[in-house]
């Protein structure tokens, strides 16, 4: 996509970026496998997450979930995180225009911080394991 057709950050671009992304996403040699098993319903997960990231992003207050819960038990591995990042600032660079392919950067790679603490993985805080049991 050249830059004059590049996207600002809108509900239509955050649906955009979910859909091309997710399409990646299932495709990809190591994060397909996980994120295939994981999910049953394309169209309806890539619909959550429109609803989680305009949330995020545009304040709209549509999510309703919990995706620490929604992340355990599912096989990620500390890697998937860095992985799961690139491919998600090489597709909002792809789409967005870049003021608004850094913030949601920005939001990905906080959020994803997040998610790795909160499911104790190693490689988080420097790699030190957290030591706290996850429950799941």
């Amino acid at each position: 996509m050249d830059t004059q057709h590049k996207l600002p950050l809108s509900m239509e671009s955050i649906t955009k970026l979910v859909d091309v992304f997710y399409d990646r996403i299932q495709v990809h040699p190591t994060l397909g496998p996980v994120f295939n098993a994981a999910v049953h319903d394309w169209p309806e997960h890539k619909r959550l997450l429109v609803s989680f990231w305009s949330s995020v992003a545009l304040k709209s207050q549509t999510y309703r979930g919990n995706p620490m819960r929604e992340h355990h038990g599912k096989g990620i591995q500390f890697e998937h995180f860095d992985q799961w990042l690139e491919l998600w600032k090489d597709t909002s660079n792809e789409i967005l225009d870049a003021e608004s392919a850094e913030e949601m950067q920005m939001y990905a790679t906080r959020i994803g911080r997040s998610l790795s603490y909160g499911l104790g993985l190693s490689g988080a805080h420097g790699g030190r394991n957290l030591g706290v049991p996850v429950i799941q």
